[in-house]
């Protein structure tokens, strides 16, 4: 099998402004490309920028997509190791551009075996519930937000923090008084705390039943995260501190944190998700699947994974669920209430509507 041609689209999906510490986002930047290949059949992938976390726009993913596709062009996609080594070793880091074509070579590869893409990893279904995300906003809002999806019946909340630290302290114990004592609570502070802050915050916290806190310190303050861990009365889960299976080791041998956060835009895509997963398996550590702001194709491929990944016991899969605007997606992930499900189809089962993608940019190579 070879690979004739790949397309490439600006796929941008509006949506209400979402707040997280380092900034607000109105629009998904995400970027969907189609793999073409001899035998008659295409793979898909999607990645979604969120430029103040990873550092990549909108603009450097297209950029980068398009040398990708130069670089595969005539090779096969199915071997899928030589292909990712390819780009490893074109570009450092650009994890995010990585992300959609890794993910697209194993739609063709589990279309090929023509098995859905998380038999094709090994994996079987089971129950997956996601968390819903607040963003940051006055606490009141906050805590209305948190008694809605509480309504709604979630089980699970996850709150963006990471401004003043007494402006948090007061959003979360505002949630926690509004909402039952069986809700589940997660802090994300998305790097906006200081050391001391983070230690003095989650302290203050210790009484109000907070599963885990999220990124509490930027990441040049990783060196700090074994005493946080000592101090702190919350466990830690990293995210931005781990990209790839040698941060998870670094992590997991300096006892930085409790748990990981794998997200395919900071992974590069399904082939390290899986080096993190399996590092952190072989450590006893549990790991959360995480997204960015992708579409349901993107977060259909996320739930392949947690369904092919034992030691993902954590899921924040709402990305569609937080204000998009529109969905483009045919097939792929459906939600009931804040459970997850996808059909049985070969490879990812999803795709994007044709008439959506004839309002964007596109790029054939």
């Amino acid at each position: 099998m070879k690979i004739t041609h790949i397309d490439i689209f600006r796929f941008s999906i509006r949506m209400e402004p979402f707040v997280i510490a380092t900034g607000t986002m109105h629009f998904a930047q995400n970027v969907f490309i189609r793999i073409h290949t001899d035998e008659g059949f295409y793979g898909v992938g999607e990645c979604s920028a969120f430029p103040m976390i990873v550092g990549e726009t909108q603009e450097t993913c297209l950029a980068m997509a398009k040398d990708f596709a130069q670089i595969w062009k005539g090779k096969d996609p199915l071997a899928i190791s030589d292909r990712v080594k390819e780009l490893n070793d074109y570009a450092a880091r650009n994890s995010t551009a990585k992300s959609a074509f890794d993910m697209a070579l194993y739609d063709i590869a589990s279309k090929a075996a023509n098995q859905p893409l998380y038999k094709f990893l090994g994996g079987s279904k089971r129950s997956i519930e996601t968390d819903m995300t607040i963003g940051i906003a006055s606490p009141e809002e906050m805590a209305e937000h948190a008694v809605m999806f509480e309504q709604q019946g979630a089980s699970i909340l996850k709150i963006k923090l990471g401004k003043k630290v007494g402006d948090d302290l007061e959003r979360i114990r505002l949630i926690r008084k509004s909402v039952k004592p069986a809700m589940k609570i997660r802090l994300d502070a998305n790097q906006g705390w200081s050391y001391e802050d983070a230690t003095y915050a989650l302290q203050e916290m210790q009484e109000l039943n907070i599963e885990f806190c999220e990124q509490p310190m930027r990441t040049w303050y990783d060196d700090l995260l074994p005493q946080l861990c000592t101090n702190s009365p919350i466990a830690i889960m990293a995210d931005e501190s781990c990209y790839n299976q040698h941060d998870a080791r670094r992590l997991i041998g300096a006892k930085a944190c409790h748990s990981i956060n794998i997200k395919f835009a900071k992974s590069g895509g399904i082939t390290e998700a899986i080096k993190i997963h399996d590092t952190a398996k072989e450590a006893g550590m549990p790991c959360m699947i995480g997204s960015m702001l992708e579409s349901r194709l993107a977060l259909t491929a996320n739930l392949h994974f947690a369904y092919a990944s034992p030691n993902v016991q954590f899921f924040d899969l709402d990305t569609c669920l937080l204000g998009q605007l529109e969905d483009p997606v045919l097939g792929g992930v459906t939600y009931k209430g804040f459970f997850l499900d996808l059909p049985d189809a070969p490879g990812i089962g999803a795709d994007v509507d044709e008439a959506f993608l004839g309002k964007c940019d596109h790029w054939r190579i």
